[in-house]
């Protein structure tokens, strides 16, 4: 099983992505090891991304992902996935192409489920403040809101409220993810 930890920034990905890996004993990966140079200075210039900034970002990591699917191995990644275009590209592993009708697509990846951290926004500024060193700005919290497509009841996703602490953020995700499978 692929897992992939998303939401907006502050939400805590990177943070209960790792202790997911960690009490499942399988890899973690970090969305933010995928971005090129170009698009984290634009970041912490508090310059929001284009989809065209993103569409080769979310290739790398539905490429990683891909090879743990091909080797029947799990993993946790995290990404902000923000919009359904975003998870669709991270499955399916194509960028869209203008197109009159839309393709009939065959997920790539089966093995995986999306894992949605989401919280009131004083939570999750006050998260971004207290980081240091992190290229993105709290300024861009407002875009990610405006940005997120909550996914929908067709795409393989649990949900959980950051208001929690990350252990018990992680032990709700496995027992959600049970109810799936």
């Amino acid at each position: 099983m692929i897992y992939v930890v998303i939401g907006v920034c502050g939400s805590g990905k990177t943070t209960v992505g790792k202790k997911l890996a960690e009490k499942l004993k399988i890899p973690f990966r970090d969305a933010d090891e995928f971005h090129s140079k170009e698009t984290k200075k634009k970041m912490s210039e508090g310059i929001p991304l284009t989809d065209q900034d993103r569409f080769p970002w979310l290739l790398a990591i539905h490429n990683y992902m891909k090879g743990l699917s091909n080797e029947g191995k799990s993993g946790v990644v995290t990404c902000s996935a923000l919009k359904k275009l975003y998870r669709d590209i991270l499955v399916n592993g194509q960028a869209p192409v203008p197109q009159k009708e839309p393709p009939q697509v065959v997920p790539m990846i089966k093995d995986l489920v999306f894992v949605l951290l989401h919280g009131d926004r004083e939570i999750l500024e006050e998260r971004m403040n207290q980081r240091v060193g992190h290229f993105m700005p709290s300024s861009l919290l407002t875009s990610q809101l405006a940005t997120l497509e909550v996914p929908t009841e067709e795409e393989k996703c649990v949900q959980v409220d950051v208001k929690n602490s990350p252990d018990s953020l992680v032990d709700q995700i496995i027992d959600k993810i049970k109810t799936l499978y």
